[in-house]
């Protein structure tokens, strides 16, 4: 899961991932997020989206952010970015077209081909972060049956 600064979006779709792959049993899926800038590295998430975690029944306490690296390519399966620029700059980081198909906008599992966003929620109120988290949790449903469980 792979956003800016790695303190909102990514770090919630990990937590949202990793929750429900662990309340379900399921252990042989490796999760973790991750920013395009450096930013933010070795910060908590944001104290808002940590706190919507929290209400909404999931943990993030213990992530910490980091920058997305050419390594990734090869200890992930698949890349989630959360807007077209970041999926842009994981892009451009790439060097095969096998490590270009890895990267995919992550609302697409929800809507295919639509290429939305998901809102960086940083800049506006609390009930952006609720949003960005339903966002996520539907996102995080369709990535669970379409590839853990098939």
């Amino acid at each position: 899961m792979v956003c800016l600064g790695n303190i909102c979006r990514s770090p919630i779709a990990e937590g949202i991932l990793r929750h429900k792959l662990k309340s379900q049993g399921i252990t042989h899926v490796e999760t973790d997020s991750a920013g395009t800038s450096s930013f933010h590295v070795g910060e908590a998430p944001d104290r808002r989206m940590r706190a919507t975690a929290i209400q909404n029944g999931v943990d993030i306490e213990d992530l910490r952010a980091r920058q997305f690296v050419p390594a990734d390519f090869d200890r992930f399966d698949l890349i989630y970015a959360m807007d077209q620029s970041n999926y842009n700059n994981i892009i451009a980081l790439a060097q095969t077209e096998d490590e270009k198909n890895k990267v995919r906008l992550i609302l697409n599992e929800i809507e295919p081909e639509a290429n939305k966003a998901v809102p960086d929620p940083y800049y506006g109120g609390d009930e952006g972060f609720q949003h960005v988290f339903d966002l996520l949790d539907e996102a995080t449903n369709v990535i669970i049956e379409k590839y853990v469980k098939r």
